[in-house]
């Protein structure tokens, strides 16, 4: 144990057993008595015994920081930025200063009933106490806490709400009414849209390179998404039952066919190549520009208000009044076939 006169704080200094044959050496300062010096480097020894080292001066934001800062291959873009949104915005504020140490479920659950008190509904509690979760299960696996307080306080998953569903009918009547009044890039992409059964993020992703008109299919290969900050980014598809070839009905040929025609008067001396959907210069368009476009041409029609990924369930719909055999309708619905129809074969 070390006293540094100077600044009036101790500090300890001890070996620890080597690792891959090199000698490993701890040393901590800034405590501002022996007592505590010597209480931490107990808990140092007593980790190398256990297998596990809770360090009493991490923080929560300490603990959440480096989770963040762990490599994550497997998550997309988007879903980090999520993470990092509920570190930031709820996890920190609310437990940032608290020692990890003294963390305990008591005040996490407290935490939620405050939330739902408050007003704020189900979503938001359970996935922001969720994450925490994941941080705390990385310090446990990494051997820097010994039991996780956030294990059984994540609060029940929230029921999705019923989603509005638009009958083949109304589709039929919302695809009329662009292709007479529009017959523009939103009209083509709501037909393929409600032609495929796509994700939004998936027709917003396509590429000329894998759209095959000769042989009437094409392949799903990559998404588009926007995080908070506003940059989109492309990433792999939802789930590997998603990378898929879909067969193309006559409509959706149609709208592909007119996108085709469109950029090639609009750069006769180029090839037929990047995004089949985007802006003049070439650049992705944002889902919030598919969207207004889409409650526009719906509130002119006096439809049900509904969001971009209701016209997949919309494409299901369809599939099912049309009399399409149940493995082509689960791949609009749930896990996908390796090949999946168009709901629309006339």
């Amino acid at each position: 144990m070390l006293e540094d006169t100077e600044h009036g704080s101790w500090t300890y200094l001890v070996d620890l057993a080597p690792q891959d044959g090199r000698r490993r050496t701890r040393r901590r300062d800034g405590f501002a008595t022996e007592v505590e010096a010597a209480q931490e480097l107990a808990a140092v020894l007593e980790g190398e015994l256990n297998g596990a080292y809770e360090e009493r001066r991490t923080t929560v934001t300490d603990c959440l920081r480096e989770w963040l800062a762990t490599p994550k291959e497997e998550l997309t873009v988007k879903t980090y930025a999520g993470y990092k949104a509920y570190v930031e915005r709820n996890l920190i504020p609310a437990f940032g200063r608290c020692r990890l140490l003294d963390l305990r479920p008591k005040q996490i659950k407290d935490w939620v009933a405050a939330q739902r008190k408050a007003g704020r509904g189900r979503a938001t509690p359970y996935r922001v106490v969720s994450t925490l979760r994941n941080a705390l299960n990385h310090a446990v696996r990494s051997w820097r806490l010994k039991f996780n307080p956030a294990e059984h306080c994540v609060p029940p998953k929230p029921r999705a709400e019923e989603r509005t569903c638009w009958t083949p009918k109304e589709a039929a009547a919302f695809l009329r009414h662009n292709a007479e009044q529009y017959a523009d890039q939103p009209a083509d992409l709501f037909e393929v849209l409600l032609g495929t059964g796509m994700r939004r993020d998936e027709v917003l992703a396509l590429h000329w390179s894998d759209v095959h008109l000769m042989d009437r299919k094409l392949f799903v290969r990559r998404t588009l998404s926007a995080v908070d900050n506003g940059d989109l980014h492309f990433n792999q598809p939802k789930t590997e039952a998603s990378r898929a070839w879909i067969s193309l009905s006559p409509r959706v040929m149609i709208a592909l066919h007119h996108q085709a025609d469109l950029q090639m008067a609009a750069h006769p001396e180029s090839r037929l190549e990047g995004l089949v959907f985007a802006h003049a210069d070439g650049s992705p368009l944002r889902p919030q520009l598919v969207l207004d476009q889409l409650r526009k041409r719906t509130a002119e029609l006096g439809l049900p208000r509904i969001g971009l990924h209701d016209l997949r369930h919309a494409a299901a719909s369809i599939m099912i009044a049309a009399g399409a055999p149940s493995p082509v309708r689960r791949s609009c619905t749930g896990p996908a076939s390796r090949r999946r129809e168009s709901p629309f074969r006339t």
